[in-house]
C-alpha cells in the first residue's frame, strides 16, 4: 500500500464490525462491561485501552512502517515514556540543537533522577562516538532540528547505535512520516508531537511512539498504562481525521516552504535563512537522501541582528500568526529565544544558533502570494 493510501486506510480495515461505519466511532466511555471477571471484548478500562485510540495507534504504526503505535497525551509525555525505559546511572546522548521542551524534560526532571545527558552537534556523527561509554543506553535524535533545521544522518547514527547495542530514538515531528521514515533507516523508536502536522489543525495536543520490536513495544505499553498519560477518544478521533489529509497538506507545506525560503534568501533585511533544501545547507545531501522533500519549516535571522528587529517583524505580520506550536494549516511565526527555547540557558542556546534575532516560521497552506506579501510588508 502506497503512503497516500495508507494515510487514509492504513490499519483501518474492519475497524467497526458492529455497524461498518467508515470512520472509527468515538468510544466516549471510561469502562467496558464484562460478562465475568476478565470476560470482555478486548477492553476493560479506557486508560488501558480504547477502540478509538487503538484505531489511531494502528494508523500511526502503518504510516511509519512500524508494527506498534503508542499514543500519549502530548509529545513530551511520549518522550517521558522513552526515558522511563532507563534507570539511574544511565547516560543519553542527544543533539545540542534540541526543542526547548525536550531539553527542559531532560535536564530539569530526569537529570535529577541520576540520568546523565550529553548534548553534541550530531551533524558530525563522530561527536556521538566520542561520548559513548559503558553507561550509555540511548541516542536521542531530532532531524530536522528545532529551530535551526540541522540535518542528522539517521542511517549513520543507527550503525553506531547497533554497534554499541544502544537504543536509537528519532523525533520525526518536523519531517512527518510523509517525508521521512526513521524505522526504515535503522531507528528503534520514532516519536511525534502529533499536536503538529499529524493533527494538522491546531486543535489537539497529543504525542506518539512507533516501534517494530514487540518486546520494546510491550515495555512502552506498560509505561503508557502505568503512568497514565493517555489521550482521550475525542482527541484520538481528531488526530486520526487529520492523518487522512496529511499527504495533501504536506505537499502544500513543502511548496510554500520552498517559496518562502527562496524569498527570504533574496531579502536584504535578512541575514541567514535556515532551510534544508538549499544546496549549501549543511548536510543538504543527507536531507536529500533520507527525506522525500524539505518540509514547511523555515528559520531566519534579521540583518540588524537584534532582539528589537526580530520583535518588530513578528509584530507586523498579519497572516502569519505570532504563536507557539507549528504544523497547522495556518502559518505561524515564533521567536524561539523567548518562546519555545526560553528554558535553555542563553549561552547554550546561542552556541547552537538560537540568537535573539532568530525567527522561526511554520509555513501553512494559504495562498503563497499572500504569504510572501505578508513577509515583505513586515520588513518595511
Amino acid at each position: 500500500m502506497k503512503f497516500n493510501t495508507k494515510a487514509i486506510h492504513g490499519g483501518q480495515q474492519n475497524i467497526d464490525p458492529a455497524f461498518n461505519s467508515v470512520m472509527p466511532p468515538i468510544y466516549q466511555t471510561t469502562t467496558f462491561k464484562q460478562s465475568t471477571p476478565h470476560g470482555h471484548k478486548g477492553y476493560e478500562y479506557a486508560r488501558s485501552g480504547n477502540p478509538t485510540r487503538d484505531a489511531l495507534e494502528k494508523s500511526m504504526a502503518s504510516l511509519e512502517n512500524g508494527s506498534f503505535g503508542i499514543a500519549f497525551g502530548s509529545g513530551l509525555a511520549a518522550i517521558d515514556a522513552v526515558l522511563k525505559l532507563l534507570k539511574s546511572g544511565d547516560e543519553v546522548i542527544s543533539t545540542s540543537d534540541l526543542y526547548g521542551g525536550s531539553y527542559r524534560l531532560f535536564t530539569n526532571i530526569f537529570q535529577n533522577f541520576g540520568i546523565k545527558f550529553h548534548f553534541v552537534e550530531m551533524d558530525n556523527v563522530k561527536e556521538i562516538e566520542n561520548k559513548i561509554n559503558a553507561k550509555t543506553r540511548l541516542i536521542w535524535v531530532e532531524t530536522p532540528t528545532n529551530p535551526m533545521m540541522s540535518i542528522i544522518d539517521i542511517k549513520a547514527v543507527s550503525r553506531i547505535a547497533q554497534k554499541n547495542n544502544l537504543l536509537l530514538a528519532v523525533d520525526n515531528t518536523f519531517a512527518t512520516p510523509y517525508l521521512q521514515q526513521p524505522l526504515n533507516l535503522g531507528a528503534d523508536i520514532v516519536m511525534h508531537s502529533a499536536t503538529k502536522y499529524l493533527g494538522g489543525h491546531s486543535d489537539v495536543v497529543m504525542g506518539s511512539l512507533v516501534v517494530k520490536d514487540e518486546t520494546l513495544a510491550n515495555k512502552l505499553y506498560f509505561i503508557q498504562n502505568a503512568s497514565g498519560a493517555v489521550p482521550g477518544p475525542q482527541d484520538c478521533f481528531l488526530v486520526l481525521r487529520g492523518i487522512k489529509t496529511l499527504h495533501v497538506r504536506m505537499q502544500r507545506h513543502c511548496e510554500n516552504g520552498k517559496a518562502v525560503a527562496m524569498a527570504l534568501q533574496q531579502n536584504s533585511k535578512v541575514a541567514n535563512v535556515y532551510w534544508p533544501g538549499f544546496d549549501d545547507h549543511p548536510n543538504h545531501l543527507i536531507a536529500k537522501k533520507q527525506m522525500s522533500d524539505f518540509g514547511g519549516m523555515v528559520s531566519f535571522t534579521t540583518s540588524e541582528g537584534t532582539l528589537e528587529s526580530a520583535v518588530r517583524v513578528v509584530e507586523r505580520l498579519k497572516i502569519f500568526t505570532l504563536a507557539e506550536s507549528l504544523g497547522g494549516v495556518e502559518s505561524l511565526a515564533g521567536h524561539p529565544a523567548s518562546m519555545t527555547h526560553a528554558s535553555i540557558p542563553k549561552e547554550d542556546r546561542e552556541k547552537t544558533g538560537v540568537v535573539d534575532s532568530l525567527i522561526r516560521l511554520s509555513v501553512g497552506i494559504e495562498d503563497i502570494e499572500d504569504l510572501l506579501e505578508d513577509l515583505e510588508q513586515a520588513f518595511l
